[in-house]
């Protein structure tokens, strides 16, 4: 199954920063109290099932998405490139997230949560939604990212695949932070036929837990 959704149509605007061009794709909410960015992953672009439904369904309550395509993948590559450039992109275009004065909710699927976790003092983010956030590498559990997630410094929804490789729910330390889980979901919040859960209700239960920890974060 792909992990690619159908993203809809929004408005795209580009921003230079050091890495090269990056691109925003907006989906405005009216008299938006919140604004979420969410950046991809390594692996992968906006249309990720997760990013779609969100840009589909979050606007509908009040907050608007930003959805964040760093210059790597703007130019075509195909292999992201290290953390620190990374950061530099994000870094570059928070003044455009930011620009209308409404408060910002840093997020993104696996590397792009690590960014955004990394980030969020400094640039002054509202919150952390951390999709998938990928704490250690397949297998490794010694190699644990858990520092990037627990420095994030503000209120930060954690939502995991019950199945991730990447670190199962269960496998988490204990911290300020919240937790949400799709049942039997991989990396990609991909659930197999058994789990008796179809993908819409898989993205169902994802946005819902998303939109009822935005409503709960001040505006």
């Amino acid at each position: 199954m792909s992990s690619e959704g159908t993203t809809p149509g929004g408005r795209p605007v580009r921003v230079d920063t050091p890495a090269g061009e990056a691109r925003i794709t907006w989906f405005p909410a009216t008299g938006a109290r919140l604004v979420l960015a969410l950046g991809h992953g390594a692996g992968g672009g906006i249309g990720a099932r997760d990013l779609a439904a969100l840009a589909a369904a979050v606007p509908g309550h009040g907050v608007s998405v930003a959805l964040v395509e760093q210059p790597w993948r703007v130019a075509g590559k195909k292999v992201a490139p290290a953390p620190k450039t990374l950061d530099a992109g994000w870094r570059a275009l928070w003044p455009e997230l930011a620009a209308h004065g409404t408060p910002v909710v840093a997020g993104g699927r696996s590397a792009g949560a690590r960014v955004a976790c990394r980030t969020a003092g400094e640039l002054g983010a509202h919150a952390v939604l951390a999709l998938s956030f990928p704490l250690h590498p397949p297998g490794r559990p010694e190699r644990s990212r858990a520092d990037e997630l627990l420095g994030a410094g503000v209120p930060t929804l954690v939502v995991q695949g019950g199945n991730d490789p990447f670190g199962r729910p269960a496998e988490f330390p204990s911290g300020a932070y919240e937790m949400a889980e799709v049942p039997q979901g991989d990396h990609g919040f991909a659930v197999p036929k058994r789990a008796g859960l179809t993908e819409a209700q898989a993205m169902e239960g994802l946005t819902g837990a998303v939109t009822g920890w935005l409503a709960r974060l001040p505006g």
